[in-house]
């Protein structure tokens, strides 16, 4: 990687934490030829200060890799060479892969492998963000239509031109729908303050920040002891299922029933249903516990809240029930996960 030493993946020498570490966050880059750096240096950034807790850039708690299209170098629009870390094989390995674009010369016609290859990624669960112009690589995959994107105003007619199925929004800095991310360009650090925060908490979110002198109000107004936000991005046509979505975040710790949510807003269970399969391709009830097992995660990490307590905070009857469907859901206990975490920042703050 040729950014400069900030950037650089530490070697397995320098590295002081053990390698077998599960990260919090794992992000591939895809970087298309004459790519903008600034998002990309902006997304990077921000997960480099959440990766651990100190600033030796040691991918801890996230990490990353940078790929091309033909795994040989490729050129920033500034004129930056930089190489690949890594070989182009992404299915499986990340929460997220990030496609990079800039000119729209190198993102009008993409290859038609890489169209299959970001379908692929869709369909396998993985989330997809598209930098600057790469949402016209998204486009032509198919994967903006019926979706709402974010696009730079000066591209706007011409998206619209090319992909009338898409929604396209000029109006804000990133737009989540149903896991297909579109950020026009700007730094990306609020984007990726929102992911590290669902991901690593709000302090690892709000350390990038302070580092970056970005301010986020909101953000900042937080201590550890704070109540952490349910981050929840996903944006659905539907007005029943965000009202449903809206009265499930206002209840996580009310143990409600499914005919509570769909009385609040003026309908059925079986109608409710059918609407969360259709936007959400989840039940209400999975897509209500894995609110509640999120929302348990960040307490986790933001609180010294006993487990019993952060079930009942996230309408679990007991803590056996919250810890089998946590164990379900993270593969790993909830002592376990905030064990391990305490255990890897003792052993980054002691430097061995």
């Amino acid at each position: 990687m040729k950014f400069s030493s900030t950037y650089e993946i530490p070697s397995i020498e320098d590295r002081e934490v053990d390698a077998t570490v599960k990260p919090d966050l794992r992000v591939g880059f895809i970087l298309m030829n004459q790519f903008t750096l600034v998002p990309v240096a902006g997304l990077v950034d921000s997960l480099r200060f959440a990766a651990d807790r100190s600033f030796r850039s040691q991918q801890i708690f996230c990490k990353w890799d940078w790929m091309t299209c033909h795994d040989q170098p490729v050129t920033a629009s500034c004129g930056m060479p930089v190489s690949p870390t890594k070989p182009l094989s992404v299915i499986g390995e990340y929460d997220y892969v990030v496609l990079a674009g800039g000119l729209l010369s190198e993102t009008r016609n993409p290859p038609v492998w890489l169209l299959d290859l970001l379908r692929e990624l869709h369909q396998a669960g993985t989330q997809i963000i598209a930098l600057c112009s790469g949402s016209f690589v998204l486009g032509q995959a198919g994967l903006l239509d019926g979706r709402r994107c974010a696009v730079h105003f000066t591209i706007r007619e011409e998206f619209i031109q090319r992909f009338p199925l898409a929604e396209v929004l000029t109006d804000k800095s990133y737009v989540d729908d149903d896991g297909i991310f579109t950020c026009p360009g700007g730094t990306a650090i609020d984007l990726a303050s929102n992911l590290i925060s669902r991901h690593c908490g709000t302090v690892r979110a709000q350390k990038g920040l302070e580092y970056l002198l970005v301010e986020d109000e909101e953000i900042q107004r937080q201590t550890p002891a704070d109540k952490p936000r349910v981050t929840e991005l996903h944006v659905y046509k539907n007005d029943m299922v965000e009202r449903a979505i809206s009265y499930m975040r206002s209840h996580m710790d009310a143990p409600d029933s499914l005919a509570a949510v769909a009385q609040s807003i003026g309908t059925n269970e079986r109608q409710l249903h059918r609407a969360f399969i259709s936007c959400t391709n989840e039940s209400p009830a999975r897509y209500w516990r894995r609110l509640r097992l999120d929302y348990a995660r960040q307490l986790l990490m933001n609180t010294n809240k006993h487990v019993t307590q952060i079930a009942y905070a996230t309408g679990f009857s007991d803590a056996s029930h919250f810890i089998l469907w946590f164990r379900k859901q993270f593969g790993e206990t909830p002592n376990s996960f905030r064990k391990r975490r305490h255990e890897i920042e003792k052993l980054i703050n002691t430097g061995h």
